[in-house]
């Protein structure tokens, strides 16, 4: 059976090891860990959970140990480039904790908060930066963070990144790089763009996978429900209510649907949570802070955090809304059963979505479980993310093409115009008088 001994890792990440409890690698662990440590290129591809980020951070450290440097203000040795703040925060505790015994230095870097105490923390040079693209490029701008001597590079979750249209600022970055460089991608699904992506940008990679790729976690269980729309929430609550649930994430499309649902399971008397992109990074810290708590909320997120949130003992992950995106569902059911617990994944499906449910099961190659009979009738044809049908224009409430009733004028006041105009009044008469009468002309106030 490997070890982390027999990886070739030193006595102070062992002990580290020890410390969070780790006993035995897993197998995206086993497999990348001795070619980052030879010096490869890599594309790793595992499913969400499986612990890619020591799978990384682990070999980095031993690297950077061996060739122990001073690191020179304004520079850093390692650059780790992530989505989202949440996944930068986690990583970046993460390095702080593999590395507790190396003495190596670790900062984070994301927008929505001051950038006073990062700059300083660069200033103070460190071996280990976390960053997402956008805080980055604006600290280059700013002359506060010099990437041209990073020795190695990080991309982790990759795809979410193109997803989010970071590709034009993650192609900036890689422009300051210096080429000699050692380039890691971590992903859990690989898309073709993603692949494109890395043979544009690693030399001669050595790609590992796991498992085939976008295949959800073995300890998750799963199961869908088929219901209107209008009848979600009732649901919701009443699963909340009757199953034993203990640290629960529900997942919705959009922004306002989350704030729309946790203002309606407020009225329901159950605690609850939001976080998303609107929310400031103190909401969202403290949101989080609720949610790791022994009584935790029920935690209300968009997709922006489904690749953001690593908390132990997630029981449930709800998905009140499918996904446009197949492998999105991938990553959200990955909040649950990881590190090897179990843990469920239940989904609402309305008719209208009963496509974006048969991309899901065509992805994981698996029909998953129903838990009431499917309506019958045909499926509806998918709508792409972004481009709702809308009718043509013209075509509303029975109006002919064009836009206008029949009989009815072009433009609004045209039936004004077109209108017998109104009757002048005779000559003489005091209202005409005033009419004729020139209007003064007033001079420019002082």
């Amino acid at each position: 059976m490997t070890t982390f001994e027999s990886l070739g890792l030193s006595a102070p990440l062992l002990r580290a090891l020890a410390n969070e409890g780790y006993t035995v690698p897993t197998p995206i662990q086993a497999k990348a860990i001795p070619h980052v440590l030879a010096g490869r290129d890599l594309f790793g591809c595992a499913q969400t959970g499986t612990g890619k980020t020591a799978a990384f951070a682990l070999p980095l450290i031993e690297r950077m140990l061996a060739d122990r440097r001073q690191p020179a203000p304004r520079r850093c040795r390692t650059l780790v480039l992530a989505p989202t703040r949440e996944l930068a925060g986690q990583i970046h505790d993460s390095f702080r904790a593999y590395g507790r015994h190396a003495g190596l230095k670790a900062a984070v870097i994301y927008g929505g908060v001051s950038q006073r105490p990062q700059a300083a923390a660069l200033m103070r040079g460190v071996d280990v930066v976390i960053a997402t693209p956008g805080r980055l490029l604006d600290l280059v701008g700013q002359r506060l963070v010099d990437i041209r001597a990073v020795e190695f590079l990080v991309l982790d979750e990759a795809d979410r990144m193109l997803d989010m249209g970071f590709i034009h600022d993650m192609k900036r970055i890689v422009a300051m790089l210096p080429a000699d460089r050692q380039t890691l991608f971590f992903s859990a699904t690989l898309p073709a763009e993603v692949r494109q992506l890395a043979d544009s940008m690693l030399r001669d990679p050595l790609e590992v996978k796991t498992t085939p790729q976008s295949t959800p976690a073995e300890t998750v269980s799963q199961s869908v429900f088929f219901l209107p729309k209008s009848e979600k929430r009732a649901k919701l609550v009443q699963l909340l209510r009757e199953e034993a649930m203990g640290r629960v994430i529900v997942f919705t499309r959009t922004k306002h649907g989350a704030d729309k649902l946790h203002r309606d399971l407020d009225k329901a008397g159950i605690a609850s949570a939001a976080i998303h992109g609107n929310k400031s990074q103190n909401q969202r810290e403290r949101a989080l802070a609720a949610f790791k708590s022994p009584r935790p909320p029920v935690l209300i997120a968009t997709d922006i955090a489904a690749r953001g949130i690593d908390v132990d003992h997630v029981s449930h992950v709800v998905n009140f809304e499918l996904p446009h995106e197949p492998e999105t569902y991938v990553h959200r059911i990955g909040r649950t059963g990881r590190a090897g617990q179990t843990g469920s994944a239940v989904s609402f499906c309305d008719p209208e979505e009963r496509s974006r449910l048969v991309a899901i099961e065509r992805l994981l190659r698996m029909s998953i479980p129903q838990r009431n009979a499917p309506p019958t009738g045909p499926i509806p044809e998918p709508q792409p993310a972004g481009n709702r049908s809308r009718p043509p224009r013209g075509r509303r409430s029975g109006r002919p093409q064009g836009g206008r009733r029949q009989g009815e004028s072009r433009h609004p006041r045209e039936s004004h115009r077109s209108a017998k105009p109104a009757a002048r009044p005779a000559a003489g008469t005091a209202t005409a008088t005033l009419a004729r009468k020139p209007k003064k002309k007033h001079r420019r106030a002082l």
